[in-house]
């Protein structure tokens, strides 16, 4: 998996009780276009991208990279989840020669309260886990979106940090694949 170290990409498709973590598809290019145009899904990701735009420079399989799962319910994508190494230029970092792996995601709006990001980021991280062992997982989110802060805390991510980036409050926290027995 390129900047995510020696791991073939893609994974088979990560079943969970609800949905399907797979890669992305040609089928699955409506919800993309949907997902970057969104006000809602956009809010805290710099705002909705023009979808006239997005229909001309989406590709016809977008997503289709290393560390991008497509989230898969009963045949339709409802978001997506990503891992990818975290830009050395930007704040916040666990590492001194930073690259840490970072969790992402997006999430259509219908699929909102209903648990699938928890359950998807789930088995992501632990599918990660699994191919990198010991190695921690790190998250950046808007302190104001507070969906994404109950996520990251749901998650076991732990706060590191605080700092302004984009114009806003950030919160960037962080996830050891070895978890404390419960």
């Amino acid at each position: 998996m390129t900047g995510l170290g020696p791991v073939a990409w893609p994974p088979a498709p990560i079943r969970t009780e609800r949905l399907v973590l797979r890669e992305s598809e040609a089928r699955d290019r409506g919800a993309f276009v949907e997902l970057f145009a969104s006000p809602e899904v956009r809010a805290h990701l710099g705002g909705p991208r023009p979808r006239d735009e997005l229909e001309r420079a989406m590709p016809e399989v977008p997503g289709r990279r290393p560390g991008l799962f497509v989230v898969d319910l009963d045949g339709a994508i409802i978001g997506t989840v990503t891992l990818d190494r975290r830009d050395a230029a930007r704040p916040g970092h666990i590492r001194p020669e930073a690259g840490e792996a970072e969790l992402g995601y997006m999430f259509l709006p219908a699929a909102w309260g209903c648990g699938y990001a928890t359950e998807a980021c789930a088995a992501a991280l632990d599918w990660f886990a699994d191919a990198l062992p010991g190695e921690p997982v790190v998250l950046c989110t808007q302190t104001a979106n507070d969906r994404s802060m109950r996520l990251a805390a749901k998650l076991g991510f732990t706060e590191v940090e605080r700092f302004e980036e984009y114009g806003a409050e950030q919160w960037f926290g962080v996830r050891s694949s070895v978890m404390p027995s419960a």
